[in-house]
């Protein structure tokens, strides 16, 4: 079994970050068929996804994403494949909130 485990700091706080995880994992649902369930907490939420062969958590406080993901046998040679396309796809939204112009006063 193959295990991914990728780590992102930001300074989004968790309001704007929960908007990033959700929209991840939408695009997990509709691009991947993952089914994936939202829980909000206090001071972090967790989205747990899988789908046949992977399985995992996308962790997400006001500071970073932790995502851990575990892929059967099949899809564990494609390990670095789909490493590769969660951080592009993680940067990105990443990358889209973070050049958002700030509002004055904010």
């Amino acid at each position: 079994m193959s295990h991914i485990h990728i780590h992102r700091e930001h300074h989004l706080g968790l309001t704007k970050a929960r908007k990033i995880a959700f929209t991840w994992a939408e695009e997990a649902e509709q691009q991947f068929g993952m089914v994936c369930t939202y829980e909000e907490g206090d001071h972090e939420d967790e989205v747990c996804f899988s789908r046949s062969g992977v399985s995992g958590t996308l962790k997400v406080s006001k500071t970073a994403f932790e995502l851990d993901a575990k892929l059967g046998f099949l899809l564990g040679t494609f390990r670095q494949k789909i490493e590769s396309e969660i951080i592009r796809n993680l940067d990105e939204l990443l990358a889209q909130q973070q050049s958002k112009p700030r509002k004055r006063g904010a």
